[in-house]
């Protein structure tokens, strides 16, 4: 089994210096007198007091106190004591296909099924099995490691997902069925139990939270082959993927292979500090660059997994988005921090509490929300039924709202606009907005734009509003927290903006069923 590759083609590349021989000789002398200087601080002693090193019986009493130096300790001690309870995960996966004359005939999946997305994110097109149409089981490799001695084992949710048959093999090489006791896609974790043993070594996950610098070994089963040891540093913390709302991965530096997913990242007290889940590879192989599930979000979810075997999660029903610098000035905000909710969900807890459009969550039973990803973690976190407190900023004044929570849907259903009307109709030229690059008609005059707020019906793509992603279609509701319903509206909500010496104004959008708010630079004059 694989890791999962991920585009991070937009991150910046980066060039070693150029430095011409007669440099290089000069960088690599200096190299040299400074490492043979390390050398000769790292092994004398010398006594207290000034001395005189050019003077014969003080450098004859420093060389009597020449310290015997010891070779570097090195990782052999707790790997020898974590590697046993690691382990290598077989899954064996029935798939039935069906005869699809788009497809590669050599193709045992469906163009673009899951299973097809799976073994391409395993190893890449080449690594897809071959086989005839009908039904055939393939199989895949991952890693995992034991948590307690009666056989409960973690490891990927991608590595199990789908599995008839799931084998693990211990690191004497004994080879044992396991079954799948939970699984949650939202963290890619999975719980397996392994029948037929009752004294595993099993791994310790830490309570600490790793901090950046911090030496990480990870041990897995790369390209299958076996329990592998490899050592890095922990590069970052908190890291989004885009995997979804609640990433907050450790990136490490440790080189971390294809088939090493759902192994154990180690800390030197032989604590389990992550769970390996993904890395950037352009290649397929390690650049030094993977993530792993923290052990605080692996704690939680097992133990729901191993209790019920789902995980529920608490839920407030609001779409947010981040709190940008250009949002923080318009609100009239000190720092870009918070969530801003962009939308309540008719019905749901934070709606009948009173949250409204515009509002910004700015703490959770006192703890401070930093950006919209921490208030879905913190959220996720609470169990369903719970009781909350939340910090809100609510039209520039600071409230307290109390709410029960209730439990994450699996699926959420897209919101469907009701006046969807005909939508084969033109759109009007509608009215200019002067200096904001937009013209705008009333959205109860267009077919399909509902009966509130103003229509997009031309954006300048010079203009401040093309920048910030206003299309054709998009239906603006509010401007400076100000209902509008015509082009006279938007005019003297900008107005209103400009007198108040404000940089920015912040408009609600609705696009595609859903809506967002932009905050857009006002034109000065």
């Amino acid at each position: 089994m694989t890791e999962r590759p991920i585009d991070l083609s937009s991150l910046p590349s980066y060039r070693r210096p150029h430095h011409s021989l007669f440099s290089a000789r000069k960088l690599a002398l200096m190299a040299s007198v400074v490492a043979g200087l390390g050398v000769a601080i790292y092994g004398f002693s010398p006594p207290s007091g000034p001395v005189d090193i050019f003077s014969s019986p003080a450098h004859a009493q420093v060389n009597n106190e020449v310290r015997k130096v010891d070779k570097p300790v090195g990782f052999a001690d707790i790997v020898e004591r974590v590697k046993p309870s690691v382990i290598s995960v077989k899954v064996n996966i029935t798939q039935k296909l069906a005869k699809d004359d788009s497809g590669d005939d050599d193709s045992p999946f469906q163009p673009g099924s899951p299973m097809e997305r799976f073994f391409r994110r395993c190893g890449g097109p080449d690594a897809l099995p071959r086989m005839p149409r009908g039904q055939g089981v393939v199989t895949g490799q991952g890693s995992g490691f034991f948590i307690s001695a009666d056989g409960y084992a973690v490891t990927n949710n991608h590595v199990v997902d789908g599995a008839d048959k799931v084998e693990v093999t211990t690191d004497d090489g004994k080879t044992y069925t396991a079954k799948v006791i939970g699984t949650d896609a939202r963290t890619d974790l999975a719980l397996i139990k392994v029948e037929g043993g009752s004294n595993f070594s099993f791994a310790k996950l830490s309570d600490g939270k790793p901090r950046i610098g911090d030496w990480v070994l990870a041990v897995g089963n790369p390209f299958g082959l076996g329990g592998t040891v490899t050592a890095g540093i922990v590069s970052a913390s908190g890291r989004d993927i885009g995997n979804g709302p609640y990433d907050d991965f450790i990136q490490i530096d440790a080189p971390v292979n294809k088939g090493i997913s759902g192994g154990p990242a180690f800390n030197t007290e032989g604590e389990v500090m992550g769970v390996n889940t993904a890395i950037y590879s352009p290649s397929g192989g390690s650049v030094g660059i993977a993530f792993s599930i923290p052990a605080a979000t692996v704690k939680n979810i097992v133990a729901q997994l191993k209790d019920k075997g789902t995980v529920s999660r608490g839920w407030i029903g609001v779409q947010i988005q981040p709190v940008t610098a250009d949002i923080a000035d318009s609100l009239g905000l000190k720092k870009a921090e918070g969530a801003l909710v962009a939308e309540p969900q008719a019905n749901g807890p934070a709606a009948k509490a009173g949250i409204e459009s515009g509002d910004v969550i700015t703490a959770v039973n006192g703890d401070t929300v930093k950006d919209a990803r921490e208030l879905a973690r913190t959220i996720g976190s609470i169990p369903p039924g719970n009781a909350v407190k939340l910090n809100v900023l609510h039209k520039g004044q600071e409230k307290t709202v109390n709410l029960t929570l209730g439990q994450l849907p699996n699926t959420l259903e897209a919101k469907a606009d009701k006046d969807n009307g005909d939508q084969g109709s033109a759109i009007p030229r509608g009215t200019d907005v002067p200096k904001l690059g937009l013209t705008v008609a009333p959205a109860n005059s267009v077919a399909g734009a509902g009966k509130e707020g103003v229509v997009v019906t031309e954006v300048d793509p010079k203009s401040a509003a093309a920048e910030r992603g206003f299309k054709e279609g998009d239906v603006i509701l509010e401007v400076g927290g100000k209902t509008v319903a015509n082009a006279g509206d938007v005019r003297e909500a900008l107005n209103a903006a400009r007198t108040d010496n404000k940089n920015s104004v912040l408009m609600r959008v609705k696009s595609g069923g859903s809506s967002r708010f932009v905050a857009v630079p006002l034109a000065k004059g």
